[in-house]
């Protein structure tokens, strides 16, 4: 049986190891929501992870909801995000892009031209974020009309066509944690009474669309998903079938043979046991007809469980978040079984260098 620390193939991807670098938003971003210098450093640090996922990137000015996080809209954002990707592969590692918008979860501060957010919903969600004032509660939304949605799969598209300009090895659409593409999936947030509203068949709609438009920019063996199926972060109630909901959105899925399918179990960076979900049934309908791509798990995974999810073929891969953040020597870390760093939460979100290319190695004191 493989173990977390052997090599992989999925898709046109590879990877020198099992274990991921989930996305975190750490808000350094430049002017412009262009990447900086010091991030190239933070993830050529972190390059011996078998995959870097990227911060979540939005696809469009309109897609922001956070103070400085970046963009892959615009050539100056694209030229930014070589240099990140050549660094990480100059260091031998491998790195995705993952594509985002936040819909609802936003700020009419963080909008061009301070306009309202989108979404699926007109309502507002009972959520905060991160702007010039520090945090604040996101600004009501109002719905997406349906002439504008062709212009959503399409900024997914040239995101995706982006990405792969600027070096990344692939891409992951961010369809989890209560954003825009989960906004139209859960019916605890979607309203609407047209043809992307209502029975899950019609909810699944505008996610699929994306994922055909992103796979037929950049093939289906570069592109991968997230999704979190029962986490309510962002106000992202429960939805009345989720179950049902995603087995029907993974058969949907699984004909396009994406690379890999990346979980969130539980409540992101909560309870893994929130709420009842058979997360094997659903590996097993994207599996079923695609063997060959990966399936990786996400949240609250330690040394062991992760190498028993691999070790007994419940994951291909497995992603860690927040351990990443102060040890950027994880894998290491973790082949030999050796303590971790404590992160420093007060610098996860904005700042420089301290909590972010500071945390020393096993074998350095600390990296500048």
């Amino acid at each position: 049986m493989p173990t977390l620390f052997d090599p992989i193939r999925f898709g046109d991807l590879t990877a020198a190891n099992r274990v991921v670098m989930a996305p975190l938003t750490r808000d350094r971003a430049g002017p412009g929501q262009v990447p900086t210098p010091l991030m190239a450093s933070y993830y050529a640090q972190r390059a011996s992870a078998g995959m870097i996922i990227s911060e979540a990137t939005q696809v469009s000015a309109s897609g922001q909801g956070y103070l400085d996080t970046p963009g892959i809209h615009s050539a100056e954002q694209v030229e930014g995000w070589r240099r990140v990707v050549e660094a990480v592969h100059a260091h031998g590692g491998r790195m995705v892009a993952q594509l985002w918008h936040v819909g609802r979860i936003s700020h009419v501060s963080l909008q061009p031209g301070g306009v309202q957010p989108v979404s699926s919903t007109a309502r507002a969600a009972r959520a905060k974020t991160y702007t010039a004032k520090g945090f604040e509660d996101v600004s009501a939304p109002r719905a997406l009309a349906l002439e504008e949605l062709p212009g959503i799969v399409a900024s997914y598209a040239r995101a995706a066509g982006n990405a792969i300009a600027a070096g990344f090895d692939g891409v992951e659409v961010h369809c989890a944690n209560g954003y825009l593409l989960e906004q139209f999936l859960r019916d605890s947030i979607n309203d609407r009474s047209d043809e992307y509203g209502g029975p899950p068949e019609n909810r699944i709609r505008l996610p699929v669309e994306v994922m055909k438009a992103v796979v037929a920019e950049i093939g289906a063996g570069r592109t991968g998903i997230r999704i979190s199926p029962v986490t309510p972060v962002n106000d992202a109630k429960q939805d009345s079938d989720a179950q049902g909901l995603f087995g029907l959105y993974m058969d949907r899925l699984a004909p396009l043979k994406l690379a890999y399918v990346h979980v969130i179990e539980g409540a992101t960076g909560g309870a893994r046991d929130l709420v009842p979900f058979d997360y094997e049934a659903l590996r097993r309908r994207f599996k079923q007809d695609h063997p060959g791509g990966a399936w990786i798990v996400n949240n609250g995974y330690t040394r062991s469980l992760a190498i028993e999810a691999v070790a007994s073929g419940r994951a291909d891969l497995v992603a860690f978040g927040k351990p990443f953040i102060s040890n950027p020597d994880l894998v290491r870390r973790l082949q030999l079984d050796a303590p971790l760093n404590a992160p420093n939460t007060a610098t996860f979100y904005g700042g420089g260098a301290e909590g972010y290319t500071d945390y020393p190695t096993l074998e350095a004191p600390a990296l500048a």
